[in-house]
């Protein structure tokens, strides 16, 4: 019996670091600041949204116990998006309407994910979830961020599951599509110089 609650205790030390590792890469500033995400409560819920469903993409092929840490890793995220509403002043009546809608939202993206990796469609589900309040998302973007969806997908596929399940994951980094403005700048600084 304390076997099956150490189990438990370790699922859930697992899952709450595979979401801490999933915050932390959702949130660097390459993503909103040369990838052209949009840096607001939903570009970023956007951002978590997609990590959290490589994540989980890559534990359900894992079977029954990747099915459990997968459930495990949805449930820390939504404890921290409650957590995060109520800090906003959303109150304890309106709390489940919302929780509900991030929810229905997270399973419509996940399903649009994992049906555009099979197809190999990412960039017309990308325009319509993560640059979907951006009224003209720029091609290079959308291409860079395909590039990082299958970098990832293949990256977690490698990824050995005894250390996933021990909470620990690895992401590929962000090498897409320079920002031009990065571009003009280092012209300007070597004229000069």
């Amino acid at each position: 019996m304390f076997a099956l609650f150490k189990g438990k205790r370790a699922e859930l030390h697992a899952a709450h670091a595979l979401y801490c590792a999933i915050v932390a890469q959702a949130r660097q500033p390459v993503f909103y600041e040369r990838c052209g995400v949009p840096d607001s409560v939903d570009g970023r819920f956007d951002m978590i949204c997609l990590h959290v469903f490589l994540v989980m993409e890559r534990l359900l092929g894992e079977g029954r116990q990747g099915k459990i840490l997968a459930q495990k890793l949805f449930d820390t995220m939504f404890r921290d998006m409650e957590r995060n509403l109520r800090e906003i002043g959303v109150g304890d009546l309106s709390l489940p309407k919302h929780v509900k809608r991030m929810m229905k939202g997270f399973n419509g993206r996940a399903s649009a994910y994992h049906q555009a990796l099979k197809s190999g469609a990412l960039d017309e589900v990308l325009r319509r979830n993560l640059y979907g309040t951006v009224k003209q998302p720029d091609e290079g973007h959308i291409a860079a961020m395909t590039q990082y969806i299958d970098d990832n997908a293949a990256l977690l596929a490698r990824q050995s599951y005894a250390l996933i399940a021990a909470g620990q994951v690895e992401f590929a980094p962000f090498t897409g599509q320079k920002d031009e403005s990065d571009d003009k700048r280092n012209a300007e600084s070597r004229m000069v110089a």
